[in-house]
């Protein structure tokens, strides 16, 4: 093997490795966020639960926490499906020597962070 070809070698395996990498980097989101939406339902439950335990009305009957919760888990989901759908085009293109920068991944996760954000700014609001 010449030096051209090892060279070449080392690149397309330093390649793949950063494909992989990003791909459990994006796996470790959608797992957080399943996680995260895990809690907020498992602590509103508590939550209610305590209420009926203390006969208090303190939690309110007109809560988001569930469905927030549930919403979390879902979008975690989607983006381990979008996650290894790139993961796995990069690698084609990768093993065919082509490339094309995309950032559909990205932008979902932008467009769902504003979106979410913008909820929670006029619930928080409301509240006030």
């Amino acid at each position: 093997m010449t030096n051209i070809e090892e060279k070449n070698l080392i690149d397309r395996s330093r390649e793949h490795l950063a494909n992989e990498r990003t791909f459990l980097a994006w796996i470790r989101t959608s797992i957080a966020l399943m996680g995260f939406g895990f809690v907020i339902v498992k602590f509103t439950l508590f939550l209610k639960q305590l209420s009926l335990l203390l006969e208090t009305s303190s939690v309110p009957s007109k809560g988001y926490s569930s469905i927030i919760g549930v919403v979390m888990v879902a979008i975690g989901v989607i983006i381990a499906i979008l996650a290894f759908l790139q993961y796995k085009r990069n690698e084609k293109w990768i093993k065919n020597n082509y490339f094309v920068s995309s950032s559909v991944l990205s932008l979902f996760i932008m467009f769902i962070l504003v979106i979410g954000g913008i909820f929670l700014i006029f619930y928080l609001l409301s509240n006030i």
